[in-house]
C-alpha cells in the first residue's frame, strides 16, 4: 500500500556529503535497471523516466506501470527513494495529475523542461518550453499548489532550446514557482549529448539564484568519470550531481566519487545476471536480448569484458540462448535463475 509518512522524507545526506542523483533515461533507465544500479550503491535518490500528461486525468496504475516503487513506499528494493517525473504543458492537467500521484505516495515530484526528443517537442513539451519561461513558471506554482507541503517538487531543465539565452530567465521562473530542487543539464536541446557541457554556465545560473530560500542547485551533463565529477563541481559551484549514462557505463562511479573505491566486473556479472532475471519477467520475449545488449553496449566504455560480451551476442536474440551464455560466463555462485514464465501481456 502507498505509504504518505514516505513523501515527508527528502534524500538529503545527513553528513553534508553532496547528493548524487541518478538520472531520468527514457527508453534505458527504468525500473529494472533502478533496481540494480542503486544496489551499487553511492546513490541517494533517482528520478524516474518521464510520465507524460496530456489533457486526461491518469489513473493510479499509469504512475505505478512508469514507477512500481511507488508500490514499495516510493523505493528501490535497495531501499533508495525514486521521484516519479511529469512531463507535459498546461498547468491545469499538470496539477491535477500531480495531486492524483501525491495520492500514492511518493518521495517528490519532479517536472521535465529537458527532453531533447522531437517527437516529445513538437508535442510541446520538454525542452521547447524553455522558450516561455513564464508558462514553466506557471507549471511549477501550479503543482506546488496541487500538492500537499511535505511532498518536495522539483525540476530538471536544459540550458535552452536553440541557445541559453533565457536559462536565467527559466531558472528564476521555477525557483519564484516554488521547486526546492532545480537540476540543471548544462546543454541546449540543440547541442543533445554531444560535448561538451557547458559547466559554468550553471554557475551562471548559481549566481542569480544566489540567497537564502533558493532551490537546491544539482550540476548534470557529460560526468563520466571522478575526474569529470570534480571538474564538474570546481566549475559549476555545485557539490550535488545528477549521473545518468556515466552511472550506466560504471555503475560504481557514484561510490568512487564518493572515495569507496571502484566495483570489478566479477561483481557487474551478477548484476547483468540480475537484470537479465528481471527482464525476462518484464519485457516481452522478443525485446530481452536487446535489453542486455543495450546495458552492455554502454558498459563497454568502462570495462573491456563487456565489449567482448557485446560482440559475442550482438547477433543473438534468442533468450534461450543468451540464458546459456550467461551460465557459461558468469561464476555460479553469483548466477540469479528465473523460473520459465509466460510471456507478459500488453509490455
Amino acid at each position: 500500500m502507498p505509504c504518505p509518512a514516505a513523501a515527508a522524507h527528502v534524500a538529503v545526506p545527513s553528513d553534508n556529503r553532496p547528493l548524487l542523483l541518478l538520472a531520468p533515461m527514457e527508453g534505458l533507465l527504468d525500473a529494472t535497471l533502478r533496481d540494480v544500479l542503486t544496489r551499487a550503491g553511492g546513490i541517494d535518490r533517482c528520478v524516474s523516466e518521464f510520465i507524460r500528461v496530456t489533457d486526461t486525468l491518469l489513473p493510479h496504475r499509469s504512475f505505478v506501470r512508469v514507477v512500481p516503487e511507488l508500490l514499495n513506499h516510493s523505493r528501490t528494493r535497495a531501499g533508495v527513494p525514486v521521484r516519479p517525473q511529469l512531463l507535459g504543458s498546461d498547468p491545469v492537467c499538470l496539477a491535477e495529475n500531480a495531486a492524483r500521484l501525491a495520492e500514492l505516495g511518493p518521495e517528490g515530484i519532479d517536472l521535465n523542461f529537458g527532453c531533447p526528443a522531437r517527437t516529445v517537442n513538437q508535442s510541446r513539451g520538454g525542452a521547447v518550453l524553455l522558450d516561455e519561461p513564464e508558462l514553466v513558471g506557471r507549471i511549477v506554482a501550479a503543482v506546488r499548489r496541487a500538492v500537499p507541503a511535505r511532498v518536495p517538487v522539483s525540476a530538471k531543465m536544459r540550458l535552452g532550446y536553440q541557445d541559453d539565452r533565457r536559462a536565467e530567465e527559466c531558472a528564476l521562473a521555477i525557483a519564484d514557482g516554488g521547486a526546492s530542487e532545480l537540476v540543471v543539464h548544462a546543454r541546449t536541446k540543440v547541442d543533445g549529448y554531444r560535448p561538451p557541457a557547458y559547466w559554468e554556465r550553471i554557475a551562471d545560473l548559481r549566481s542569480r539564484l544566489g540567497g537564502r530560500g533558493a532551490p537546491r542547485l544539482v550540476a548534470n551533463g557529460e560526468i563520466w568519470t571522478v575526474e569529470d565529477a570534480r571538474r564538474c563541481q570546481q566549475v559549476s559551484g555545485c557539490s550535488d550531481l545528477m549521473i545518468g549514462r556515466g552511472m550506466v557505463s560504471h555503475p560504481g562511479l557514484a561510490l568512487a566519487i564518493r572515495g569507496a573505491g571502484d566495483v570489478p566486473w566479477e561483481q557487474v556479472l551478477h548484476w547483468l545476471s540480475d537484470f537479465w532475471a528481471q527482464v525476462s519477467l518484464r519485457v516481452e520475449r522478443r525485446h530481452r536480448a536487446g535489453r542486455l545488449k543495450q546495458w552492455l553496449g554502454s558498459l563497454r566504455r568502462h570495462y573491456p569484458q563487456a565489449g567482448f560480451a557485446f560482440d559475442t551476442l550482438r547477433l543473438i536474440h534468442d533468450p534461450q540462448l543468451i540464458e546459456a551464455w550467461l551460465q557459461a560466463h558468469v561464476p555460479s555462485d553469483v548466477l540469479v535463475s528465473v523460473a520459465p514464465q509466460p510471456d507478459p501481456v500488453g509490455c
